[in-house]
């Protein structure tokens, strides 16, 4: 239970994070001193509990791989905060939320296999809930879609993609703390090359901008990446799924209670739609592995020594 909590944690943490950057950007701060104060405290926060972990001296081969998945991490935030600038949270949350399909499809082109009917029919119900709530039924809901916007949510859902696919194939041997700093490690080193880190030394840290970072990076850093790290591996990533979609959720009500964004019955039906998209096939898929088991079990009981 407490592993299933603790997944369900991260999710939420990553739905609040739009509306954080929305309030920041609403005070005249950059992209560049948003994603750049995140990727700086959020290195130093998840360095400090590593520290500890050290001892256990891990091949620094696996510490490099880790690295290179921060890379990624580092990506999706740099194209989700521009997405940001340019179109609402509640619809920025939607477009990254296409990392669910996206992920079907690419792990069809690694398994050589086509994804199966309740998969499709999964697919089906994602995108239906995404033009509700995307309000693309609604008057004027179009004016809103942003090209640019639109295209850098939608690659952060691309590089949010490669990350699970990545994060869940690599290092798992290394400790939890260990694989978080290192991760964070590269999505700094990244961030640094495309936006130096001038607010560091132009007083705009001390100015106003160190409470917003530092929330997103305890929110954005710090707890998803610990949380996700340690429950994963014991819940499944079939599970996983399913408590991923509390960040949907969290991120349309976090964006209509703090920054007042409209958020209508028919949006809100929408996001219902998309978790019923994820949730259901899951819940089916588990009432089918249940008879089989036990038809098993039946037929060949255990044999005592």
């Amino acid at each position: 239970m407490k592993y299933i909590l603790l997944v369900f944690i991260g999710a939420c943490s990553y739905g609040i994070l739009s509306t954080i950057v929305k309030l920041a950007y609403s005070q005249g701060y950059s992209a560049a001193e948003v994603i750049g104060g995140q990727m700086v405290f959020g290195f130093l926060l998840t360095w400090l509990p590593a520290l500890f972990f050290l001892r256990t001296k891990p091949p620094k081969h696996l510490l490099l791989l880790l690295t290179a998945v921060g890379l990624v991490v580092g990506t999706t935030g740099i194209m989700y905060y521009n997405a940001l600038q340019y179109i609402p949270a509640s619809l920025a949350i939607l477009l990254l939320f296409q990392f669910t399909w996206m992920g079907v499809f690419a792990e069809s082109i690694m398994s050589r296999k086509l994804p199966d009917k309740l998969t499709l029919a999964s697919l089906i119900l994602l995108i239906v809930g995404t033009i509700l709530a995307g309000g693309l039924l609604e008057n004027g809901g179009l004016a809103q879609f942003h090209l640019v916007g639109v295209w850098f949510g939608l690659l952060s859902a691309v590089s949010y993609t490669l990350f699970i696919i990545f994060s869940g194939k690599t290092a798992l041997s290394v400790n939890p703390w260990l694989r978080s700093s290192s991760m964070s490690t590269g999505s700094l080193l990244l961030t640094c090359l495309i936006y130096p880190p001038v607010f560091l030394i132009d007083g705009t840290l001390l100015d106003g901008l160190f409470p917003y970072v530092f929330l997103l990076a305890l929110f954005g850093v710090l707890i998803p990446t610990a949380c996700f790290n340690f429950g994963v591996p014991h819940v499944g990533a079939g599970m996983a799924a399913i408590l991923g979609a509390a960040e949907l959720p969290m991120a349309v009500f976090a964006s209509s209670i703090v920054l007042h964004e409209t958020v209508t019955w028919l949006q809100i039906s929408g996001v219902i739609v998309i978790l019923l998209g994820i949730v259901l096939p899951k819940l089916l898929q588990r009432r089918k592995i249940k008879p089989a088991a036990t038809s098993y079990q039946t037929k060949n009981p255990p044999e005592w020594s």
